[in-house]
């Protein structure tokens, strides 16, 4: 499975942005599909995460503001982020799972920068 983001930018606080990743390859055994992101400096962390079926989550900072979507046909992961704040700030990365059993294999995507000026 190759992963390839997009939709990164350089937007003003309380702009929005699209960003989109792509998979390719055995994508009919993905399941979960997430973002993560990266500030300098920062560890990475849990922004959003999608299972196959649609049911989504959130990290705490984002809620009300980010919206993960998925379309299975296409095989793309969206996330729509609203209201945009400087601490939003990070490189995005999307990350996919297929589960075998009680383990899993993941992958990731390239990363695409977000950076919000205030």
């Amino acid at each position: 499975v190759q992963l390839q983001a997009s939709g990164g930018g350089l937007v003003q606080a309380g702009g929005s942005l699209r960003l989109s990743c792509a998979a390719s390859g055995s994508t009919s055994t993905i399941n979960n599909m997430y973002w993560y992101r990266q500030a300098p400096g920062k560890q990475r962390e849990l922004v959003a995460v999608i299972t196959r079926g649609g049911g989504t989550n959130y990290a705490d900072s984002v809620k009300g503001r980010f919206t993960i979507s998925r379309d299975n046909a296409k095989s793309t992961v969206y996330l729509q982020m609203n209201s945009l704040k400087s601490e939003d700030t990070a490189k995005y990365y999307c990350n996919a799972r297929q589960n075998y059993g009680s383990s899993y294999v993941e992958y990731w995507g390239q990363g695409t920068q977000v950076t919000v000026s205030s």
